[in-house]
């Protein structure tokens, strides 16, 4: 039977085979005789080596690519967490100044006298997060988020109390109060009769008689508007206090400010005197509200 002419078929049709082994630098020749079934049978454990190795160099490249993967899994793992910490922590620090905030706009408004702001959502909520939640990053941004919102309401609430405050504060200041010298009364604001003429006219103002060179006080903080020396009140001192208000205080001895000064309450700006149209010493007080003389007493 011939046997057929490719290598492969041509192999598997002898029944021996011989392996010539020559050692280099020597010329012995030693020939090992290998059957075809030894043959068959080394050429399978081979294939099954090789096809072996190759299985066992994909496993270890898929396991190279998982770790990979995995120390991928853990750098963000680990990042997530620490954003994680840092959100909390920060978290933690806006709900204490939330609750700061809440406590200090209360307490202004009650200094203030105002009713609570109209807002939504400022209610304090808050605590440490259970085992059984489930937190992540988003929950977390969106809570500071929200708390960002309502700190900006409370700080705008209490810049608004503030300003209200310091109106509050400027018109009080700005006021008049109190008695501008220490005497007795001797004549009140409306009708009388005159004391040149006999007649009855209208007094503007609040005559208190003290000795001459008796301290005269303002009684509101202010700004020298004018100082005039006219034949009906004498040495005048008008004082400009904002908000509408103006006081006046004539028949002056000496005076101790200048036109344009800013004074304050309580400070000595002019000394009892008998100048002008005046029967004896005494100061001509005026309260002056939005152009209209007003009876003094009610700011007394």
């Amino acid at each position: 039977m011939a046997c057929p002419k490719s290598l492969y078929q041509w192999i598997m049709c002898q029944k021996r085979y011989s392996v010539l082994l020559i050692p280099e630098g020597s010329d012995q020749v030693r020939r090992l005789s290998i059957k075809r079934s030894y043959l068959g049978g080394l050429l399978a454990l081979l294939i099954c080596l090789m096809t072996g190795a190759g299985w066992i160099v994909g496993d270890y490249l898929r396991v190279l690519g998982t770790q990979a993967e995995l120390e991928q899994l853990r750098q963000s793992t680990t990042t997530q967490e620490n954003e994680l910490q840092q959100l909390s922590a920060e978290l933690t620090d806006m709900r204490r100044q939330m609750v700061l905030l809440s406590q200090n706009d209360a307490k202004l408004r009650t200094l203030a006298r105002l009713d609570p702001p109209v807002t939504e959502g400022l209610t304090g909520m808050g605590g440490p997060y259970g085992d059984e939640e489930s937190v992540d990053l988003a929950d977390i941004q969106y809570q500071i988020d929200r708390l960002r919102a309502q700190i900006d309401l409370q700080r705008t609430s209490q810049e608004t109390i503030h300003g209200i405050l310091n109106d509050k504060h400027s018109l009080a200041a700005s006021t008049p109060m109190g008695v501008p010298v220490k005497g007795w009364t001797t004549s009140a604001f409306g009708y009388r009769k005159d004391p040149f003429t006999g007649k009855r006219k209208f007094h503007h103002g609040y005559d208190i008689a003290a000795r001459t060179g008796t301290p005269i006080y303002a009684t509101a903080d202010g700004v020298v508007r004018r100082i005039i020396d006219q034949p009906g009140y004498g040495k005048t001192v008008e004082i400009d206090h904002g908000y509408g208000y103006r006081t006046r205080f004539a028949h002056n001895s000496r005076i101790y400010v200048k036109k344009g000064q800013r004074v304050k309450r309580y400070q000595k700006i002019a000394a009892v005197g008998n100048t002008g149209r005046s029967t004896g010493p005494h100061l001509h007080y005026e309260v002056i509200l939005d152009g209209v003389p007003v009876n003094p007493k009610k700011y007394f």
